[in-house]
């Protein structure tokens, strides 16, 4: 079943709190928990719901398997040399897109270029975010088909998803 506009919304706000919450981690070299704990967020994070609190903690955890996979992807550019606040969206859009099922990669996709047109470190910073989660993407199916051989429930078209957000 979907999500109903509502969560939509929720979600997205949580992306969005939790891109910030990574930025300003990697900015002050503290951990997430710790920026929480101290109240070091910046104004407009707020109290961060279950939604920005699974994205971070989900970050932290697969951060090797994560930065991995963006490096081998993104060609000509090392994670060193991104923009901090692209190396955030994208670790942030990658994880939901490996880890969160009920979440089409479009959405998360989608979702991450918005931020990135917000946000992001350089003019281009959105097309080259799409890029790099687009072909993420395109991995993670043809990895699924070559597993199941099968579409994966992601990677369904939209007349199958029926009116599903993230």
């Amino acid at each position: 079943m979907g999500s109903t506009p509502e969560q939509y919304q929720v979600r997205t706000a949580a992306r969005r709190k939790a891109l910030q919450i990574l930025f300003q981690s990697e900015i002050s070299n503290l951990d997430y928990a710790s920026i929480l704990s101290e109240g070091l967020c910046i104004d407009e994070v707020g109290i961060p719901c279950d939604y920005t609190l699974m994205l971070l903690e989900g970050v932290k955890r697969n951060s090797k398997e994560i930065d991995e996979l963006i490096s081998s992807i993104s060609e000509n550019w090392s994670l060193g040399r991104m923009p901090m606040v692209d190396r955030s969206i994208l670790r942030m859009a990658a994880f939901e897109m490996l880890h969160v099922d009920e979440v089409p990669y479009s959405v998360s996709i989608n979702e991450a270029v918005e931020l990135a047109k917000c946000f992001g470190g350089e003019d281009d910073s959105s097309r080259f975010v799409n890029g790099v989660l687009g072909r993420i993407a395109s991995l993670s199916i043809e990895e699924s088909q070559e597993n199941n051989g099968s579409r994966s429930r992601k990677a369904k078209s939209k007349r199958e998803k029926k009116g599903t957000h993230g």
